[in-house]
């Protein structure tokens, strides 16, 4: 395996890395921003966690004991999101960094490295998760898969390792934390059987999801769905005419009800490729929006990950069934 932290050290010397923060912290200490940002914590563990899915799962370990923050909102793409000064701030001024690893936030890399090299507490899912359950990146095998929240079983334990680290930081509440785990491993079985029950709803010759990017092969490899993106595992690389081409023919071939469209990613591309399907003599409808790399926001409804992933499932069963 690929030690994905030395990498990203090694990309950038550490002490370059070490006086970017402190720049940044010098900046965000004449500005107050920092006292700002926390000042309603109240003693409680200030965490920052950089997507949604790992804010919301602070959130319900941590309960009323942790203040966390987000950097990345509802809609962000993590894969090409770049760290900003304030963010810098954010994570130098906290108590806990959580990230999700395996290159998801690949250009935060130097910054994550160098809090890391300084000794403070971060806590990167990935090292939680039993790579014997990761899939490989298809392209490079010696990489993996990023997009875990898309199992619940590899989530379980990505929920159990949040609990034991912020235990191992805060000893005085590790019962609050075992307990906040212990009900939420409760809701994620809910959560399972819920997932289950709706995609038996669906024959097994209609269990393809074709999306905007190569985000739900977990999800497919979970529940039995033959999963194909547009892109790949990364948003970083565009889809050319040709990957419009080979995934239209097969559409129309195997006559896919719905394609999917995805709320951190713009349309335009899955729109070109209903337009490659109907150019072929088959009608596919974009069977609507699915959460990729992010949550929904609290208008949408779906603001945490229970939510979101049953928003998913209905949206799919409910599209690929008409």
């Amino acid at each position: 395996m690929v030690d994905y932290k030395s990498l990203l050290k090694r990309k950038m010397p550490t002490l370059a890395a070490v006086a970017l923060v402190l720049a940044f912290s010098m900046i965000c200490s004449m500005s107050g921003c920092s006292r700002e940002l926390w000042s309603g914590s109240d003693g409680k563990l200030k965490v920052v966690a950089t997507t949604t899915m790992l804010y919301d799962l602070t959130t319900v370990i941590g309960g009323g004991q942790v203040a966390a923050v987000a950097l990345m909102g509802p809609g962000i793409d993590p894969h090409l999101y770049q760290a900003s000064a304030g963010d810098v701030i954010k994570m130098q001024e906290s108590d806990v960094v959580v990230y999700n690893g395996l290159h998801l936030e690949g250009r935060m890399g130097k910054v994550l490295a160098s809090l890391e090299e300084q000794g403070r507490s971060v806590i990167c899912v990935e090292d939680g998760v039993d790579f014997s359950m990761l899939l490989a990146n298809e392209d490079n095998s010696q990489t993996y898969d990023p997009h875990i929240w898309f199992d619940v079983a590899i989530w379980k334990d990505a929920a159990r390792y949040i609990a034991s680290r912020l235990s191992d930081v805060d000893p005085e509440n590790t019962d609050v934390y075992s307990a906040n785990l212990k009900n939420y491993l409760a809701e994620l079985e809910e959560l399972e059987r819920y997932i289950r029950d709706r995609v038996a709803e669906l024959p097994e010759n209609q269990r393809v999801l074709v999306t905007a990017h190569d985000a739900f092969r977990y999800f497919g490899n979970a529940y039995g769905f033959k999963v194909m993106g547009l892109q790949g595992i990364s948003t970083d690389a565009e889809a050319g005419t040709a990957d419009v081409s080979k995934l239209a023919s097969f559409i129309a071939e195997n006559q896919i009800k719905a394609i999917f469209v995805e709320s951190s990613m713009p349309p335009k591309n899955i729109e070109a490729l209903a337009a490659a399907v109907t150019a072929r003599g088959f009608e596919t409808k974009i069977g609507g929006e699915l959460y990729s790399d992010s949550l929904g926001d609290a208008s949408s409804g779906h603001d945490t990950y229970i939510l979101t992933f049953k928003a998913n499932i209905d949206t799919i069963v409910d599209a690929l069934s008409r």
